[in-house]
C-alpha cells in the first residue's frame, strides 16, 4: 500500500514539478521583459477573475466533491453509471462556467473597479482590456481540472498535472518574442493575455484522448436525477462556499497590493509564486494522490490515519528544508531566477522579505492540504468550508493592520529605508516597498489557524489521529543544522553570480540535509538517497 502511494504521489509530484517549474521560467520572463510596474500590475489583476473561477469549480472543488464519488463507482466495477456521473458533472460545468465567462467580459469594467481600487484610469483601461481576453478560456481550464478528476480516479496521474507546461509554455514562446522584437511592455502584456488563452486550449486538448479512452463513450447532460449526480453536487456546494471565501480573500489581498505603491501587485505574484511551488510539488501532489485511495477506504479509520502518517512524513521531509532554504538564502534562489533586464537587485530583495515571511507558514500549508483531504474523504465538506471563513478574516485582518505601516519602508541599494530618508531623494516612488510584506504576516497568521482547527477537527472526527505537526519535529535538528549551513555557504559564495551561487549552496546543503536525516532514521531519506548511490555505484 504504501509503495503504490509513494509511486502516485511520485507521478503527481514528478507532473507538478514540470509544470511548476515552467511556470517560474513564465514568472521570470514576466520580470525580465515586463518587469514590476503598471502593466504587469494590470495583467495580474486580470488574471485574478479567470484563476479564481478555475480553482472555484476546477481542480479543488472536484477534489472534494466528484473524485470520491467518481472512484467509489469504479472500485465497484459500475462504469457505465460513472460514465454519466461524468458527463452530468462535465456538462453542467460547461453551463455554469460558459455564463460565468461571458458576465466577466461583459462586466470587466466594474469588476476591475472592485478588484483594483488603486488603479488609475490607464491601468484600469488595461486590465479590462486584458481580463476580457483572459476570460473566455475559463470553461477551457475547468474542463481540464475535470479531466484530471477523471485521470487521477483511474490512477493516472502524470499527464493531468504535467498539462499545464503547454499553458505555460504558449506564454514564454510570446514573452521571448517580446524580447525579441523590443515590444512595449502594454503590447507585450496584450500579447501574453493572447497566449493564455491559446494555452488553456492546449492543456485540455492533451488530456482528452485519454480521458476519452477511459470512459469509452461519455454523453453530456445536465440530467440532475441521478442519486450519484446528486451526491457530487451535496459535496459540491459547501466545497465551493469553503473554496469561494478563499478565493475571495485572494481578491481581498489583491485589492488591498493595489492601495499600495505600484509594483506591489507584480511584487506579491512573483513572491507567491516561489510559495506556492513546494505546495504544489510536496504537499498537493501527496495529498492529490491520497484522495483516490482515502475515499476508497472512507470506512476504516485504522487505514486512513496509516495513510495520512505516511503522507504526513513525505510532506514534512521535502518542506522543513524548503523552509529553512527560502528563510536563509531566499535572495539567492529570488536574484538567479528573476534578476535580469527590468529586474533589480532591489527587487530580488523585497521579494524575498515576502517569500521569506510566508515560508513560515509552509508546515501549516502543506498539513492543512493532507487534513482537508482526509476530511472530504470522510465526506465531510461543511466544517473545512466554516474553517476557511476564519481563515478569510484572519488574513485580511492582519494583513490590512500592517500593510500600510510598513509601505513606508523602502529597498535602496539592497538596505532597508524609511521613504523619508533625504538620501532617497526623488527615487523612493521607484523603489520597491515592503507593503506585501504586511500582507504575507496576514497569510501567515491564516495558514497557522487553518491548520489548528483543521488538525482538532481531524482528531474529533477520526479516534486515535495523530498530530501531523510531529512528522516535522522530526526533522527539526538536521533542518536548524542544514540553516546554518546554508548561512556559511550564501557568506562564502558572494563573489559567484547568482545564477550559479543557488544551485551550488541548495545542492551541498540539501545532500547534508538529506544524509543527516538518513542517519536518523527518516525513511523519505533513504528514498531519495538510493537513486543518488545506484547512479554513484554503476
Amino acid at each position: 500500500m504504501a509503495s503504490d502511494s509513494s509511486r502516485s504521489s511520485g507521478l503527481v509530484a514528478a507532473g507538478i514539478f514540470l509544470s511548476r517549474i515552467s511556470g517560474l521560467i513564465r514568472e521570470a520572463c514576466l520580470a525580465a521583459f515586463i518587469g514590476l510596474g503598471v502593466p504587469l500590475d494590470a495583467f495580474k489583476v486580470a488574471m485574478r477573475v479567470p484563476n479564481v473561477l478555475q480553482n472555484l469549480f476546477g481542480e479543488g472543488v472536484l477534489s472534494a466533491s466528484f473524485i470520491p464519488v467518481y472512484s467509489e463507482l469504479i472500485e465497484k466495477g459500475e462504469r457505465e453509471e460513472a460514465g454519466r456521473v461524468a458527463g452530468a458533472v462535465a456538462g453542467l460545468l460547461i453551463a455554469v462556467t460558459g455564463v460565468l465567462s461571458a458576465i466577466g467580459i461583459l462586466l470587466a469594467g466594474p469588476i476591475i473597479s472592485l478588484t483594483a481600487p488603486g488603479f488609475d484610469a490607464e491601468a484600469h483601461d488595461l486590465a479590462v482590456t486584458l481580463m476580457r481576453i483572459t476570460t473566455a478560456g475559463i470553461a477551457l481550464l475547468v474542463l481540464s481540472a475535470w479531466c484530471l478528476g477523471v485521470l487521477n480516479s483511474h490512477r493516472q496521474f502524470f499527464l493531468s498535472y504535467v498539462a499545464p507546461v503547454l499553458w505555460n509554455a504558449a506564454q514564454i514562446v510570446v514573452l521571448l518574442a517580446v524580447g525579441l522584437l523590443s515590444w512595449s511592455t502594454t503590447k507585450g502584456v496584450k500579447a501574453v493575455a493572447w497566449a493564455v488563452l491559446a494555452g488553456s486550449a492546449a492543456q485540455l486538448l492533451i488530456q482528452l484522448p485519454k480521458v476519452m479512452q477511459l470512459l469509452g463513450s461519455v454523453r453530456l447532460s445536465l440530467d440532475r436525477s441521478s442519486p450519484n449526480v446528486a451526491s457530487v453536487i451535496s459535496r459540491f456546494t459547501p466545497t465551493l462556499l469553503g473554496r469561494g471565501v478563499v478565493q475571495i480573500s485572494a481578491f481581498i489581498d489583491l485589492a488591498l497590493a493595489t492601495l499600495l505603491t505600484a509594483g506591489a501587485v507584480g511584487l506579491l505574484g512573483l513572491a507567491q509564486t516561489l510559495y506556492i511551488l513546494p505546495i504544489s510539488v510536496f504537499a498537493m501532489a501527496v495529498a492529490a494522490a491520497e484522495l483516490p485511495e482515502l475515499s476508497r477506504e472512507s470506512d476504516d479509520d485504522a487505514a486512513i490515519i496509516v495513510r495520512a502518517q505516511n503522507g504526513q512524513r513525505r510532506i514534512a521531509f521535502f518542506l522543513m528544508f524548503t523552509v529553512v532554504a527560502y528563510f536563509s538564502v531566499g535572495d539567492l534562489i529570488v536574484a538567479a531566477l528573476f534578476e535580469r533586464g527590468k529586474f533589480s537587485s532591489d527587487d530580488s530583495m523585497a521579494v524575498w522579505f515576502v517569500v521569506a515571511t510566508l515560508a513560515l507558514g509552509l508546515p501549516a500549508v502543506g498539513s492543512s492540504r493532507l487534513l482537508q483531504n482526509v476530511m472530504y474523504a470522510k465526506g465531510e465538506t461543511k466544517a473545512p468550508a466554516r474553517i476557511a471563513v476564519i481563515r478569510v478574516v484572519v488574513a485580511t485582518a492582519v494583513g490590512f493592520a500592517l500593510m500600510y505601516p510598513l509601505d513606508k519602508y523602502v529597498v535602496f541599494g539592497r538596505t532597508v529605508m524609511s521613504e523619508t530618508d533625504p538620501r532617497l531623494a526623488s527615487v523612493a516612488t521607484a523603489q520597491p516597498h515592503l507593503g506585501p510584506v504586511g500582507l504575507a504576516v496576514g497569510l501567515l497568521a491564516s495558514a497557522w489557524t487553518e491548520f489548528v482547527l483543521l488538525n482538532r477537527l481531524a482528531r474529533q472526527r477520526i479516534v486515535g489521529f495523530v498530530s501531523p505537526l510531529r512528522a516535522f519535529g522530526a526533522l527539526a535538528l538536521p533542518a536548524a543544522l542544514a540553516f546554518l549551513l546554508l548561512t556559511v555557504l550564501k557568506l562564502l559564495v558572494t563573489w559567484l553570480p547568482a545564477l550559479l551561487a543557488a544551485p551550488i549552496v541548495l545542492g551541498i546543503a540539501g545532500l547534508f540535509y538529506t544524509s543527516l536525516s538518513h542517519r536518523r532514521g527518516v525513511a523519505e531519506a533513504t528514498l531519495v538517497l538510493r537513486p543518488i548511490r545506484r547512479a554513484i555505484w554503476r
